[in-house]
């Protein structure tokens, strides 16, 4: 996948403009590659588009304007882009507004040790970024990676090969069959 630049980075100032527009086509695009994993988990997967996006609402949020500011975040996101072997997606975990997050995430303790994408015959099981979890607890936002081996992406880039999203922590389990529209969208990354 081609890295994000700062040529591709319009910046708070130009972007302000065209925030809108570029929502609401980011928000139709994310729609087939946000997957909802039980009443805890969802998990978007990453491509350039969803990272440039990201990267423009940081900066707006930040009011970064600076350009090693911008580059910063630029290798930042560009960290989370998938590869030509490798799928990247941020986990969400999602508490209820009244719940006590820490007793509710600390059910969650080893999560990044039970997340499997299946691609047809292929179990993937989720790499995590390093630091997000210590055993005692572990963070909302999580950023995952599934290495594909060359059968593995060539099932992805099969049109009609089932993808199941599975989590078999033991105190959440949830398996979810991915649609078609999901692969495709997954697939268009490499196309």
């Amino acid at each position: 996948m081609k890295p994000i630049t700062r040529h591709d980075i319009k910046g708070p100032a130009i972007y302000a403009g065209i925030r809108d527009d570029l929502r609401k086509h980011i928000i139709a695009r994310k729609k087939a590659r946000r997957v909802i994993v039980g009443d805890r988990v969802s998990l978007v997967f990453e491509n350039r588009h969803t990272l440039i996006f990201q990267i423009e609402e940081m900066l707006r949020a930040e009011s970064l304007t600076r350009d090693d500011q911008i580059e910063a975040e630029i290798e930042v996101y560009n960290a989370l882009m998938p590869t030509d072997d490798s799928l990247s997606a941020t986990l969400f975990l999602e508490l209820p507004p009244d719940a006590d997050a820490r007793a509710e995430l600390g059910k969650l303790i080893g999560l990044d040790e039970h997340v499997v994408l299946h691609i047809g015959e292929h179990a993937i099981r989720a790499a995590f970024e390093p630091g997000r979890s210590d055993g005692e607890r572990i963070s909302a936002v999580q950023y995952t990676r599934y290495p594909l081996s060359p059968e593995a992406k060539a099932a992805l880039l099969t049109p009609g090969t089932p993808l199941v999203l599975e989590i078999d922590h033991p105190g959440y389990q949830h398996r979810i069959e991915l649609d078609e529209a999901t692969r495709a969208s997954l697939a268009g990354d490499y196309q």
